[in-house]
């Protein structure tokens, strides 16, 4: 167990030195805002080279210095939180190769090397999500993989349709006669692995992954790897007349969605998990309102902010033995100071509370969409979304932090230096991260002259989340629950509005009946009465019908060989 710690040891110190050799760099790049484009050709098709691209910029090198920050810190949790697993090593390798895949997609602008990367992340994430090796890491594993490769084959044509542009560079692409669907290509393959709508319910089904996972590929990597790459083709695709506005309205569709199920949702990890889906449809929004330098900025803010709440969550996990029902928590105000300060700090940012790295992004993408004319029933739509996110988070923290305890009485909450340490890092990141991109990073923002309501509108949409999340949770203890007044709708929130059962159940009935006929049909009648197993049983049945008409005596043996023996010699 000592060596695995130590390759533990050893991997977290290899992702720190990466950090603070990325740091420099993205700082420089920054406050310069300058880009270099690396090209070597390694051979030539007929007239087309190809090449292998490196691009270092600003966008690229402050993402890769975020998900190594984030990686870092989270194979510093899982050595305790994963202490007791015989493969930590195994566990290890795959965090890496998952770095190592997010990296690729980050800095080569190359459609085919790309491709390596965006299939990396499938892959790995798709062996995380099944670690634990029961039927419901399985499903939820075959949920994520297949979602997954709807994107891959997306980016796969959308390579095809490349070929005519005579090159893979993602920088230099121009409109060409499958413009159209080279663009709808794109943004299908973005939208499977941002888990947009309809492709929403494996983002949750895929905590079934341990939780330092969840923390690192569902929060700051895999997840955003569809709103990176919308990022990186931007220029291209904002070109067409359709991209904007369907963009805009499958992420309020999707935030809203988010949004309404984790008001209804009981398990820890997937309230995360839909509060990171709801932030996904907030950066989608951006960008289909013209926004792309704001998706970005908010794109690094949730990151740290929601690996950090992803790392508080898998601490109270591990001191619940392994539990994630929100029922059994409760109280841990006064046994685990670090993680509720560290819980509450994540919760604030999540919500936008001022001056923490949330507000800086959120706050600036909902008055944008307020100060610049936009369809208004999408604006009342974001605006909405904004008081459900406060409302889940009031939710979940009156829950786990404030409300009564209900776990039996001899769990022990304890705060080892290994979950500490990477929350008050984390902490740090999420109250300084956004005031120090702000003024860093190089954004084109005009000013905006906003009235007092309009500027204060989103503040009064989380203000008013969280008191009807309060008065409703209080009233809870009294009375039945609020969400328990409309039995049918509660249900529809926690199945993702039908979209669980339509994913999943829905799309395999038809050739599970299929299957279960021809099996009870063929496979268990005719095959089996025309094949081996009925001549078998034909045979058997012949031999033990004979047995039973002649009666089996020692004399009649005698007798049968005395007159096949008489019978031998008169032939010969």
């Amino acid at each position: 167990m000592s060596t695995q710690n130590n390759i533990h040891k050893k991997a977290t110190m290899l992702m720190w030195m990466l950090f603070m050799l990325m740091m420099p760099l993205s700082i420089y790049m920054m406050l310069t805002n300058s880009t270099t484009l690396i090209e070597w050709i390694l051979f030539n098709m007929s007239s087309t080279p190809i090449m292998m691209s490196i691009i270092i910029d600003p966008t690229g090198t402050v993402f890769s210095s975020t998900v190594l920050l984030i990686s870092a810190n989270v194979l510093q949790f899982s050595t305790s939180y994963m202490g007791s697993d015989k493969f930590i090593d195994r566990f290890t390798v795959l965090v890496l190769l998952f770095v190592m895949s997010m990296n690729l997609l980050i800095f080569i602008p190359h459609l085919m090397i790309l491709l390596l990367g965006w299939d990396g992340l499938g892959l790995v994430s798709f062996i995380l999500v099944i670690y634990y090796q029961n039927p419901k890491s399985l499903s939820a594993g075959m949920i994520t993989a297949l979602t997954n490769r709807i994107g891959d084959v997306m980016l796969l044509l959308s390579i095809a349709w490349t070929v005519n542009q005579g090159h893979w560079n993602i920088i230099n692409m121009w409109e060409t006669e499958s413009f159209n669907w080279q663009s709808a290509a794109i943004v299908l393959a973005a939208m499977t692995k941002s888990a947009q709508m309809p492709f929403s319910s494996w983002l949750p089904a895929a905590m079934a992954a341990p939780t330092p996972v969840s923390a690192l590929v569902h929060s700051s990597t895999l997840v955003t790897a569809g709103v990176f790459l919308l990022i990186r083709f931007y220029p291209f695709l904002s070109s067409t007349t359709w991209f904007n506005q369907s963009l805009l309205l499958i992420a309020v569709t999707t935030t809203t969605m988010a949004g309404i199920s984790a008001m209804a949702e009981c398990d820890m990890k997937k309230i995360i998990a839909l509060s990171t889906l709801s932030q996904l449809g907030m950066m989608m929004a951006s960008m289909g309102l013209g926004m792309v330098n704001l998706a970005y900025f908010h794109m690094i803010t949730h990151a740290l902010f929601k690996a950090l709440l992803f790392i508080c969550a898998g601490t109270l996990i591990h001191s619940h033995t392994h539990g994630q029902d929100l029922r059994w928590m409760g109280n841990i105000n006064k046994q685990m100071p670090t993680t509720s300060s560290c819980f509450i700090l994540a919760n604030m940012a999540l919500c936008g509370a001022p001056f923490m790295s949330g507000f800086y992004s959120k706050d600036m993408i909902i008055e944008s969409s307020i100060f610049y004319s936009n369809n208004f029933i999408m604006l009342i739509i974001i605006l909405f979304t904004v008081s459900l996110t406060s409302f889940y988070t009031t939710r979940f923290s009156l829950t786990t932090i404030w409300g009564p305890s209900s776990c039996g009485p001899f769990i022990q909450l304890e705060e080892s230096k290994s979950l500490t340490t990477p929350m008050l890092v984390l902490s740090s990141m999420s109250i300084v991260s956004g005031a120090a991109l702000i003024w860093t990073m190089p954004m084109n923002q005009e000013p905006m002259n906003l009235t007092p309501l309009m500027k204060n509108m989103p503040m009064i949409m989380v203000i008013l989340g969280l008191v009807v999340a309060w008065s409703t949770n209080t009233q809870q203890l009294k009375h039945d629950p609020a969400m328990m007044l409309s039995p049918l709708a509660n249900y529809a929130s926690s199945l993702m509005w039908f979209l669980v059962p339509l994913s999943s159940q829905f799309t395999i009935k038809i050739p599970m009946a299929m299957s279960h006929n021809y099996l009870k049909s063929l496979d268990q009648s005719w095959l089996e009465l025309l094949g081996g197993q009925g001549a078998a049983s034909s045979s058997f049945l012949a031999s033990n019908s004979v047995t039973e008409v002649f009666n089996t005596k020692p004399v009649n043996y005698l007798m049968m060989s005395s007159i096949l023996t008489l019978l031998t010699m008169a032939m010969l």
